[in-house]
Order: structure tokens, then C-alpha cells, then sequence
């Protein structure tokens, strides 16, 4: 998920402008700060590749299949995504029979157990989003592994780890230990408020305080690069944000969850206090789920 759920939509399409490279054999195509279009890495070796998330459905998994084959000059392919929502799991189906899909146990369980319905809600956005959904057929990996995977790409080993519950049951980061990189997805945006995919009753398992934790022991691996799953590459910084507004909106929601004060006048001060904290941050409608995902916890 991106900075909004409501709102006019502009076409949540992967272009293959300004890609970036990190490292050796390393390179991010942005999502150019548009909505529901995630960063997509590609992680080099010297006999295969890893593609790190498929964009908003088939046909912008095919755009990023096209770039990945090009990119590979014939090494062999492997595509993983960060979590099951759809801008970044949606199109795996156009890397079958081209690429090993693989991903953590809880994440395939989410694809699994709430893809149809994310599917459905995510149609509703729009017409741009039901456009590149159309075709959609719900993925089911190759390879399933449950804590951690050292996947050997040829003189270089990426490690996937699954976090936990945060953003959701089945965050995966990504990290290339040798060039310092890691790969967040929505467990770290850059310049916008977290996004808190609280959807009562058909999802609650995103967790405030397991975010913080998830937050906690990713910042100290010290990465030199982190790469969002929306927003601008930085370094370990990025991290810091995230952890910091969160434990801020626990104990600023905490303070008031126990008093006479309504819902509606806690989530107005919150929002307000947020909004003096990071006038430039977007996506403020998810400070509200924030809020009463805390109220929960």
C-alpha cells in the first residue's frame, strides 16, 4: 500500500525511468512517488538474480520481467516480495515458468487467506487500480521458508528474514549483507507517515508494538542503504523515523486511551501533533488507524 487510499488515483504503472544503482550489481527502479507503484530491486550474482517485489498486477510484472530478463543476460531468476499486498506480491503469476518465487511461510499464508479479499478491495479504488488488476490470478510460491533463507546468487548471498507481525504477519526484509543494502518494504516509508492497514473485522493483525520491535532490531544491523517500499533510498536514518513516530504514537494514544476522552477528540489531538511533527510527511489519513490500532494493543 501506498501514501492514500482515497482520493483521484493516477495510473499505478512501473516505469523504467531513473534506475538507480546502490551497489555492484545492484539497482532499484523507483516508484517516482506514485501512488500504489513500489520500489523493485534486482540483486546480482554471478549466476542468478533475485527481483525483489512484481509491481500492481500482471502487466506491470511483465514490464518488470522484461527489465530483470535484460538485466540477467541469461543468469537464472528468482522473485521474492516483501509482503502479500498487492502493488507488491499481485503479478507473480507473470514470472511462472520464467522465475523461482520464493517467500516466508506467514506471508504465503496471507496470500493465501486474504489475497481474494485485498483483490476485491483494492479494485474498488478505481479505475487505473482495477485496470492493472484485471487478470489477476493469486500467487502461490515455489520455495516457502519459515524464519530465515540465505539464497546464494553466485559470489554474492542475499538473506531474506522474515520479521514478525508488523505492518503485517508476513513482513520480509531483504538484505545484501556485502553491499549493505536492505530491502523494507512497508515496514519503512520515506517521507509519509506509516501505513496501518487496519481494516476491522477482515484485518487486524497489523501490530504497532511488534512494528517498534521489528524497528528496534533492524536498526541495529546498520545498514548503509535502506530502500522503502515507497519513497526516496537513504540510509539507516529512514529506520529511525519509523521507530520514532511509532513509539511517539503509542505513548501519545496510551496517555489519552485510559481517560473520559472520546475516540474523535483523541484521534483530532494525535493527528494534530503528528502533523506539527512532519508537516511535510504525506498520507496523514493512516495516522488515524494508528491510532486505533494502538487503542487496541
Amino acid at each position: 500500500m501506498t501514501d492514500s487510499m482515497t482520493g483521484p488515483m493516477t495510473e499505478p504503472v512501473v516505469q523504467l525511468t531513473d534506475v538507480r544503482e546502490l551497489a555492484r550489481d545492484l539497482v532499484v527502479i523507483p516508484d517516482r512517488r506514485v501512488q500504489l507503484v513500489p520500489n523493485v530491486g534486482l540483486v546480482g550474482g554471478t549466476h542468478s538474480v533475485l527481483v525483489i517485489e512484481t509491481g500492481m498486477g500482471p502487466r506491470n510484472a511483465e514490464t518488470v520481467l522484461g527489465f530483470a530478463a535484460e538485466y540477467a543476460r541469461g543468469r537464472r531468476l528468482y522473485l521474492t516480495s516483501t509482503h502479500f499486498h498487492p502493488e507488491h506480491a499481485f503479478g507473480a503469476q507473470a514470472f511462472a515458468g520464467e522465475a523461482t518465487y520464493l517467500i516466508n511461510r506467514a506471508q504465503a499464508e496471507d496470500l493465501a487467506a486474504k489475497g481474494a479479499g485485498y483483490l476485491e478491495m483494492f479494485r474498488g479504488l478505481g479505475e487505473p487500480v482495477a485496470r492493472q488488476l484485471e487478470g489477476v490470478e493469486l500467487p502461490v510460491p515455489d520455495l516457502v521458508y519459515d524464519s530465515s533463507y540465505e539464497l546464494d546468487l553466485g559470489g554474492r548471498t542475499v538473506r531474506l528474514e522474515a520479521t514478525g507481525r508488523a505492518h503485517s504477519r508476513g513482513d520480509q526484509v531483504v538484505t545484501v549483507p556485502d553491499a549493505g543494502v536492505m530491502f523494507t518494504g512497508d515496514l519503512v516509508e520515506a517521507g509519509q507517515f506509516a501505513i496501518f492497514p487496519w481494516f476491522p473485522p477482515h484485518d487486524t493483525d497489523v501490530s504497532g508494538l511488534g512494528w517498534i520491535g521489528v524497528m528496534e532490531r533492524l536498526i541495529a544491523t546498520r545498514p548503509r542503504v535502506v530502500v522503502p517500499g515507497h519513497g526516496d533510498c537513504g540510509g539507516p536514518e529512514l529506520l529511525a523515523d519509523v521507530r520514532d513516530y511509532l513509539r511517539l504514537l503509542r505513548d501519545e494514544t496510551w496517555a489519552r486511551r485510559d481517560s473520559a476522552m472520546s475516540e474523535e477528540t483523541m484521534v483530532a489531538e494525535i493527528t494534530a501533533l503528528m502533523i506539527e511533527r512532519h508537516p511535510d510527511w504525506e498520507g496523514r489519513e493512516w495516522i488515524e488507524k494508528g491510532v486505533v490500532c494502538m487503542c487496541a494493543a
